[in-house]
């Protein structure tokens, strides 16, 4: 199933399809924010910004508004 970044629940796990390279910080890219990586929901701020993510067992801190330009396909088990 696929969503972006800011629509998973915590908990669940997805791999990254695609995005556009323009609206995604370097910094995300260096740490393995790429298309075939499996990121997982850790945690959300109490408002919802910012979304904290492990990709490629680095821990990471996104803005929401980010998170939506990130294609993601769920992996269901």
């Amino acid at each position: 199933m696929k969503t972006t970044l800011a629509g998973l629940e915590k908990g669940q796990k997805a791999v990254i399809v695609e995005f556009n390279i323009d609206l995604i910080p370097l910094k995300l890219l260096e740490m393995g924010c790429l298309p075939g990586n499996m990121v997982e929901l850790l945690q959300v701020a109490p408002f919802g910004d910012p979304i904290y993510i492990n990709v490629n067992d680095s821990h990471v801190a996104i803005r929401l508004e980010t998170a939506t330009e990130i294609d993601v396909e769920i992996i269901t088990d």
